[in-house]
């Protein structure tokens, strides 16, 4: 079944071509395929389109099917395009011929924008709450371990003293900036396109504002050509909030697996978070952080990906959109398998207390030696001078103790101010 089918057969390679993997990528839109087929319904009995009695039995015939889907019974057979068609040949089959009403002042156009807009917002709002919770954590983290400093690098070379606390709580105001892009996508797929049809309307006198609160949208998309240009510009938008979650990610990846390494010695996870190798006895690898590097690596490639896919693209419908959710889909269920990850490792790191015991470590305090001797009335160039001296004749006494009281230093780390910035934006 088709949604276009005017009886006439369809060439089966074109088929295959056409339909593609949209079968399977189909099945996470089920659910919000019956919501929107819902407030169709609804709203075609509220403006006289159909009658409450073909409504009613519309919306138990909708019902029925969200429970099989609910309960992962749901499939889309080789012989239906998409979870459009087969959704429409279910209320068909239980309904009869008031299931033939249902695309009423609809098209397949909208309809696939609706699911997509409903989809992405649920998504949206589910990686929000794994970023929290990663958040939470890593502020935990922050606490348990502000005191015990680590080696600051540039150019990865030993630079200045830094501090678990401070090294935890970076990661977490970072991801602070990571849940304002998921906000701006969120506002972006938080508008109804449903009513829009293939792009121009309905010459049917329906109700979208209805629809829109029937389906929990925060606003209409009013203009019907731009809802159908929303399609691509939810995509993209998502895709860059899903890639700024991916960049922090990939980098505290990075470091964790730097900081695991035996030249560093930093940090160390418990056995059952490693793998070992097939022929080294001693090795005990973070795969685990390798892979989220790796996935969320591949994940900051999307909204280039999508770009090229949209660019230029005159307005209107084009076939081409179909392609957006083989890379999008997917790299919404990889970033939030990586959040878990993420969420279930960080948890069990444990940190070296002792790093700064070994002698490679005493010039991270060179500032603050530098720093003393500018309190004490020496002009800053001469100090830097005195201490460079020391340093390359083999006197420099390291301090080993820090007392930077500015906001965000090692003794200021401000954790309540970052804090109550993350639930501002949240």
């Amino acid at each position: 079944m088709k949604l276009w089918d005017k009886g006439i057969p369809t060439d089966k390679k074109t088929d295959i071509f056409t339909v593609g993997n949209d079968r399977e990528l189909d099945l996470v839109l089920a659910p919000y395929d019956v919501i929107g087929n819902i407030a169709q319904a609804k709203m075609l009995a509220k403006v006289g389109l159909i009658t409450e009695g073909e409504a009613n039995e519309l919306l138990q015939a909708l019902d029925e099917i969200m429970i099989e889907i609910q309960k992962g019974n749901f499939t889309i057979e080789d012989s239906f395009e998409d979870i459009h068609s087969k959704v429409e040949y279910l209320l068909i089959e239980k309904s009869g011929d008031t299931g033939k009403k249902i695309h009423t002042a609809r098209s397949r156009n909208d309809q696939v924008i609706t699911d997509i807009h409903l989809y992405l917002k649920a998504e949206l709002q589910n990686i929000k709450g794994q970023v929290k919770e990663l958040f939470d954590l890593l502020i935990a983290q922050s606490k348990a371990y502000q005191n015990i400093l680590l080696p600051g690098y540039t150019h990865f070379q030993v630079a200045m003293p830094s501090s678990f606390g401070m090294w935890f709580s970076a990661y977490a105001e970072t991801l602070i900036d990571d849940v304002t892009l998921l906000n701006a996508a969120l506002t972006v797929v938080d508008q109804n396109p449903l009513g829009s049809a293939a792009g121009y309307g309905s010459s049917f006198p329906i109700d979208r504002t209805f629809t829109t609160q029937e389906m929990g949208f925060a606003t209409l998309k009013y203009n019907s050509v731009a809802a159908q240009m929303s399609r691509g510009k939810a995509e993209k938008t998502t895709a860059f909030a899903l890639a700024s979650v991916a960049g922090t990610l990939s980098k505290l990846a990075m470091d964790i697996t730097l900081y695991l390494s035996q030249n560093f010695n930093f940090i160390s996870l418990p056995t059952h978070l490693t793998t070992g190798s097939s022929i080294m006895p001693h090795k005990k690898n973070p795969d685990i952080f390798e892979l989220i590097r790796g996935k969320c690596n591949k994940i900051q490639a999307l909204p280039y990906e999508i770009t090229l896919i949209t660019n230029n693209l005159p307005s209107g419908y084009h076939r081409d959109f179909q392609l957006l959710k083989e890379g999008l889909f997917p790299a919404i269920q990889t970033l939030k398998s990586c959040l878990e990850m993420a969420i279930h490792a960080v948890k069990e790191i444990t940190v070296n207390t002792n790093i700064l015991d070994d002698k490679k470590y005493d010039y991270l305090f060179t500032v603050d030696a530098l720093n003393e001797l500018v309190a004490q009335g020496v002009p800053f160039r001469d100090a830097y001078k005195i201490v460079g001296t020391q340093v390359e004749d083999g006197t420099f006494v390291s301090p080993k103790a820090t007392n930077h009281t500015h906001e965000g230093s090692i003794n200021n780390l401000c954790l309540d101010e970052i804090i109550d910035k993350m639930n501002k934006a949240f």
